[in-house]
C-alpha cells in the first residue's frame, strides 16, 4: 500500500519558534524557527518514508470562518514579530528540499490535511499526518494515524494515534473527538 505523508507546517512552525533558541544569522535577522523546523522535517522524513509528502501551511488572511463567526480566534495573540520574517525563508528552504509546499486561501492547513487525508483514503493510500493538533485525531481510522514528533524532543518518543492509540489516550474513539473537544 502507498503512503502519504502530510505534515502541519502551522504547527511546526509554532512549535519549532518556541521550542528553540533565538537563533540568529550575521544580519542579526531571527532564525530559529526555520532551523527548528527543517531538522523535524528531516527526522520525520527519516522515520516515516512514504511514497508522497507535502508540507502544508495556513495561507494569509482570513478563512470561510471568520465569515461564519467574525470572533474566530478572536482571543488568540498575534504572531510574534521575530516569526514574521521567518516564514518566507522556511517556505523556500521546504521546498528547496523537495517537500511540496501547499497553501490554499480561505482554508486552515487543518482544513487542507483533512481533505488529502480523506482523498487517499477513498484511493487506497496510507495517509500518516504530523501535527500537534488534537482537532485531526477525528480522522483517525484503518487509513489514516496521526503523528505527534513534537512531544518529547528530548527522548525522541513519538506520540502515535492509530484507533487505539486514539482511544487511549482521550478514553473515546476518533468518531467521537469533536463532540469531546466541544465538551472540553
Amino acid at each position: 500500500m502507498k503512503t502519504l505523508l502530510l505534515v502541519d507546517g502551522s504547527s511546526y512552525l509554532y512549535r519549532a519558534f518556541h521550542a528553540m533558541p533565538d537563533l540568529r544569522n550575521a544580519a542579526n535577522e531571527p532564525t530559529g524557527a526555520i532551523h527548528g523546523v527543517l531538522n523535524m522535517l528531516r527526522r520525520l522524513h527519516k522515520d516515516y518514508p512514504a511514497d508522497y509528502c507535502a508540507c502544508v501551511f495556513d495561507a494569509k488572511g482570513k478563512t470561510f470562518r471568520d465569515d461564519i463567526y467574525p470572533e474566530y480566534k478572536a482571543n488568540r495573540a498575534p504572531m510574534p514579530d521575530d516569526l514574521r520574517p521567518q516564514i518566507e525563508p522556511l517556505h523556500e528552504a521546504i521546498v528547496a528540499l523537495g517537500w511540496p509546499l501547499i497553501m490554499i486561501e480561505g482554508v486552515e492547513a487543518d482544513d487542507v490535511i483533512g481533505a488529502l487525508a480523506k482523498q487517499a483514503e477513498s484511493e487506497g493510500i496510507r495517509t500518516i499526518i504530523s501535527t500537534g493538533d488534537k482537532d485531526i485525531s477525528q480522522l483517525v481510522n484503518n487509513h489514516i494515524t496521526v503523528v505527534n514528533t513534537m512531544r518529547d524532543a528530548f527522548r525522541r518518543t513519538d506520540d502515535v494515534l492509530d484507533i487505539a492509540g486514539v482511544e487511549k489516550k482521550f478514553g473515546i474513539p476518533p468518531n467521537l473527538i469533536i463532540d469531546y473537544l466541544t465538551l472540553i
